[in-house]
């Protein structure tokens, strides 16, 4: 099926040798037309033969839900793969999209060490290979969410010749503060979860994977079958490495690129509904990238649904027509960032700026109040605190309603005068929005209902590194553990993690604080910080105190965008 002048033409299983000698496959979809094309590339360990819908079934039948027309009008579905682009929406088109497994999974054999140096550097090599192919214009862009994003920024970062631009989608950057200890708190639960579901599943030679591919009825995990203890031998302990690596030391550094390398142009897209994994990369690395065309869009909905909505797919279809085809389609006209508008009293809207964070920005600080809870616009005179169980349910503080409609939008920052019982504490913030009528509103997240925004700091990870703070956004060195004295009140910055929101008069901004991932009361979320190494219920489950007013002023600095 075409949806354009080409015609689709496949190549499974095209070897693509890396300088070790290790042999990596490719799945190539061009068109059978001659010619020279640009290409579209993913590389990663979710296996190019796993479909999306034997793969991912719940999130499969979700999105056919909200996009009932995607194996329609171009596309019959066939080829479609975990979050990378559709071969049969691309290749018509005039686009080349090359899938490859990554080492040591699918059909690619090798030592499988997720996101490491070597499987940047074997990325880096299938560039260079994809880009002086015959059927090549020496161009090639990469496009991906989630793991296909993060690659992307870190491949970019070493500046394959080849490489003409990049669109990670919701993708994290900094390998320690937004993937994998938020605040300095391990985040174990979706990684115990990923593992073994997303990445053992399709480790080169598991005969006991549940894939197959739908055109052989094959496993899509090629080579010969393999022991148990041959895999285990073949592979890196990923969740392991997170628990011995808990501050950001070099392990953490050979896996973070340096941005200010990136000079490629950059299609950043971020969602407001990330969950504690993505969101701040987006943003990151788009302040961060060397490049000098960048662009920065910030939309809401599902994690998949912003990715193959055709609004979407013609975004990033017109961003590589521009870059990888030379095509003057306006693209290089186009604004820097793109914001959804969210609100809780109606659907988001998009809006075009400038700049990010928005240049008209008024840092307002909000100020609580332990006597009652309230959040003020002035810092109580008198001194008053308040205290919480750490694993209970936390304290809220209120504002009043707001008078007139207050926009809110980008960089957060609280401070809080704190102290425990035990010698260190865990922070998980929570941004909360309540209507008119006193209840809550919930927004679509990437992957559940969500708050308006989260933040997380781990008291003993206090330590700020002042080269890369800025006023309005804190900067957490993460290089060594300050323990508590219990009873003693500390000062310590949380940074909560970029918003947008609208509060129309009549609606109140509520903060949370508990010492446990929140959760809403009738709907239990995913904990994803609850490591019994990491989080001990002796050290982490104490009684937490927060002090408000005088000298010990705890506030919220919010991002207040004034009216046109």
């Amino acid at each position: 099926m075409s949806n354009g002048p080409y015609t689709l033409r496949v190549e499974k299983d095209v070897p693509i040798e890396m300088n070790d000698g290790i042999v990596l496959r490719a799945n190539v979809y061009r068109p059978a037309e001659e010619g020279r094309f640009p290409v579209i590339m993913a590389h990663g360990v979710y296996g190019k033969d796993a479909h999306f819908a034997d793969a991912f079934k719940p999130q499969w039948d979700t999105l056919l839900k909200i996009y009932p027309d995607l194996c329609r009008n171009g596309s019959t579905g066939k080829y479609l793969r975990w979050e990378i682009v559709d071969p049969e929406r691309y290749v018509p088109d005039g686009f080349i999209v090359i899938q490859v497994d990554a080492r040591g999974t699918g059909k690619s054999p090798g030592y499988l060490d997720p996101r490491s140096p070597r499987e940047l550097q074997d990325y880096y090599e299938c560039i260079e290979w994809a880009g002086t192919q015959p059927w090549s214009n020496g161009k090639v862009g990469l496009c991906g969410i989630s793991y296909f994003a993060f690659t992307q920024w870190g491949v970019a970062a070493l500046r394959p010749p080849h490489l003409a631009a990049i669109c990670p989608w919701e993708g994290f950057v900094d390998y320690y503060r937004d993937s994998t200890h938020q605040g300095g708190i391990l985040s174990n639960v979706f990684t115990g979860a990923w593992w073994p579901r997303q990445v053992l599943v399709n480790q080169y030679g598991n005969a006991n994977t549940t894939h197959r591919d739908r055109e052989t009825g094959e496993r899509t995990t090629g080579g010969p079958a393999l022991s148990e203890d041959i895999l285990r031998g073949n592979r890196a302990d990923y969740p392991g490495d997170l628990v011995r690596h808990p501050l950001d030391d070099a392990w953490y550094a050979e896996r973070t690129p340096d941005l200010s390398r990136i000079d490629v142009p950059v299609l950043s897209a971020g969602n407001w509904g990330g969950p504690g994994l993505h969101l701040r990369g987006n943003v990151e690395g788009y302040l961060g990238a060397g490049s000098k065309q960048k662009w920065l869009s910030m939309h809401d909905g599902t994690h998949f649904e912003s990715f193959y909505l055709p609004e979407y797919v013609a975004m990033q279809k017109r961003f590589f027509g521009h870059f990888l085809k030379d095509e003057d389609n306006g693209w290089d006209k186009e604004v820097p960032v793109q914001v959804s508008v969210r609100r809780p009293d109606g659907p988001s809207s998009r809006r075009m700026e400038r700049e990010f964070p928005l240049a008209r920005t008024q840092y307002t600080k909000f100020y609580l109040d332990a006597a009652d809870t309230s959040i003020g616009s002035a810092n109580p005179g008198k001194p008053a605190s308040v205290r919480y169980e750490a694993l209970g349910s936390g304290i809220s503080f209120s504002t009043a309603p707001f008078t007139e409609e207050t926009e809110i939008c980008g960089f957060i920052t609280l401070r809080l005068c704190v102290s425990s019982s035990t010698t260190d504490m865990d922070i998980f913030a929570a941004l909360r929005v309540f209507g008119p009528d006193g209840k809550e509103v919930t927004f679509v997240g990437a992957h559940e209902q969500t708050v308006m925004a989260k933040g997380w700091l781990r008291a003993s990870h206090r330590k700020l590194d002042p080269a890369r703070s800025l006023p309005y956004r804190v900067f957490h060195a993460h290089d060594e553990i300050q323990k508590l004295v219990p009873g003693e009140i500390y000062d310590v910055d949380v940074e909560i993690w970029p918003s947008s929101m609208v509060f129309p008069a009549g609606y109140r901004l509520v903060l949370t604080l508990q010492g446990r991932d929140f959760e809403f009361p009738d709907v239990p979320g995913r904990m994803l910080h609850n490591h019994p190494d990491d989080r001990t219920a002796t050290e982490f489950g104490g009684v937490n105190t927060v002090t408000t007013g005088g000298e010990r002023a705890s506030y919220l600095l919010l991002p207040v965008i004034p009216k046109a």
